[in-house]
């Protein structure tokens, strides 16, 4: 059975992360994962409508927006062989994976672009915390970790990150190309 109990209390202690921790990122980070390291840990909370994955794309789920956009809550759902493109955030986020794995490939940012290859690959399980920002690095590709089933993470952005004006990368030709992301829900 599930039940949004977790997630509304997540959110009501989020909010007060962001409010003691405003100017703080490296804080806020700190608070955050430890919150959501505490929500992924459990999976009987998710609703079904929340996890649902497409054959063609991962999914991208509106879970909370913030009234004054300070952050946003959102799951993303996975198939086997499903991977974003090269992307930025240009906010801080933490993601939690609840569901399955997934592989993250962080890429280096230069004076001309983005590396060729990435500088560092890692392989975020069930229950662990990973953070982005401008400041700490937040370019990356991500992709399902090749487990069966659906891979399913919730991340934690510090703004809309569905209406944010962001960047995909392709460092073959150096293109770089703006986007709205959005969401799969309404």
């Amino acid at each position: 059975m599930s039940t949004n109990d977790p997630l509304r209390t997540f959110v009501t202690a989020m909010t007060h992360v962001v409010e003691r921790h405003d100017g703080n990122e490296a804080a806020l980070l700190d608070a955050g994962a430890s919150l959501l390291g505490g929500l992924v840990a459990s999976d009987d909370w998710l609703a079904e409508a929340y996890a649902v994955p497409s054959a063609d794309r991962y999914r991208q789920y509106l879970l909370h927006l913030d009234a004054r956009e300070r952050f946003s809550v959102v799951s993303f759902v996975w198939r086997p062989t499903q991977r974003t493109p090269i992307h930025d955030h240009l906010t801080w986020g933490l993601i939690g994976q609840l569901r399955g794995e997934e592989v993250c490939e962080e890429y280096a940012v230069t004076e001309i672009g983005i590396s060729k290859a990435p500088r560092f690959v890692h392989r975020l399980r069930r229950g662990e915390v990973d953070r982005v920002s401008p400041r700490i690095g937040d370019v990356h590709a991500v992709s399902h970790g090749g487990s069966p089933g659906a891979a399913i993470s919730i991340h934690v952005y510090g703004a809309n990150i569905g209406a944010i004006r962001r960047h995909t990368f392709d460092p073959a030709t150096g293109t770089v190309k703006e986007f709205v992301s959005g969401y799969d829900n309404a």
